[in-house]
């Protein structure tokens, strides 16, 4: 039999200009709706815009008031509190959740899809739903109570001193799924011969996983961290949901300051001033993940 002729191939030039040409909406829309919007954020927050954005330029005022207001520097506590707190929480829970997984037992699927869940759901829902568990006349705390320990308190969604604990537990209960996966499919990496090898030596499963396991998982714990500490820097509708900010400033965070003058207090020139501190926080956080992720492995094999 013969083989059947091939069709001629196009010339290369016109396969590039057709790939260009597919790939030029993507182009204007990552041009004009992100790179865009972004510089339109930050010259705006060198405006005194109030309702509407306009251009008398003030200089640095707005970062000083940003910077001196009450608010601000509360929300940025709150945020270092709960953005610590959360991470190294999912990142403990979901490695230990991943570690169970990784023992090869029965329903495997049905537990990961389980803990999986809770990160299919939006903030929102979670939040709506640690609200009710956590209200102290319909959650937790009344279920307690009823069964007899009457003297049971778990109030914290309204409680001053522990309003941002609550919205770490409910973080937390969201994410560690999503580092549970990442964890699992690192573990899976790993190659049984290192496990045969220390049970030959007698070596106690946790010194493996302390001294080999987590070290080459580092790249997978990396990813994780940048991934999350995105997560803690746009928190928005988790805390709107869950305490609104509240008892009073308890729980506000920089999200929701901007949020609020951008709508309630019209203040557009105060919120893209912190907008535009928020977007170089998320720089500062994902710069050095992309440069060892990308560059420096590209440096190395050249």
């Amino acid at each position: 039999m013969t083989a059947p002729a091939r069709l001629p191939s196009q010339p290369r030039p016109f396969r590039l200009t057709m790939a260009t040409v597919a790939l030029l909406p993507a182009w204007i829309i990552v041009v004009v709706a992100y790179l865009g919007t972004m510089a339109w954020t930050v010259v705006i927050s060198f405006t005194s815009s109030k309702l509407l954005p306009v251009y008398h330029f003030v200089g640095f005022e707005q970062y000083v008031r940003l910077f001196t207001s009450d608010r601000w520097q509360v929300s940025i506590w709150h945020l270092a509190v709960f953005g610590v707190l959360f991470i190294v929480l999912c990142l403990i829970v979901g490695f230990l959740l991943a570690v169970a997984l990784d023992q090869k037992i029965r329903f495997e699927n049905t537990f990961r899809t389980i803990f999986l869940y809770p990160y299919a759901m939006s903030f929102i829902v979670t939040g709506l739903i640690w609200q009710w568990l956590m209200n102290p006349e319909l959650g937790i705390q009344n279920t307690v109570r009823g069964l007899g320990w009457t003297s049971f308190t778990f109030d914290w969604a309204v409680n001053n001193n522990l309003a941002v604990f609550a919205l770490v537990i409910a973080a937390v209960w969201q994410a560690s799924g999503l580092v549970m996966a990442l964890m699992l499919a690192g573990l899976r990496g790993v190659d049984t011969e290192l496990w045969k090898a220390a049970k030959i030596d007698g070596i106690p499963s946790w010194r493996v996983y302390v001294s080999i396991i987590i070290p080459i998982l580092t790249p997978t714990i990396t990813t994780a961290t940048v991934l999350l500490s995105i997560s803690v820097i746009k928190v928005y509708d988790l805390v709107v949901a869950l305490t609104n900010g509240g008892p009073g400033t308890s729980s506000e965070m920089p999200a929701k300051f901007v949020m609020d003058n951008l709508g309630q207090r019209q203040n557009i020139g105060l919120a893209t001033a912190a907008s535009t501190v928020m977007l170089i926080t998320v720089i500062c956080v994902v710069s050095p993940w992309l440069y060892y992720t990308y560059f420096r492995r590209q440096g190395g094999r050249m």
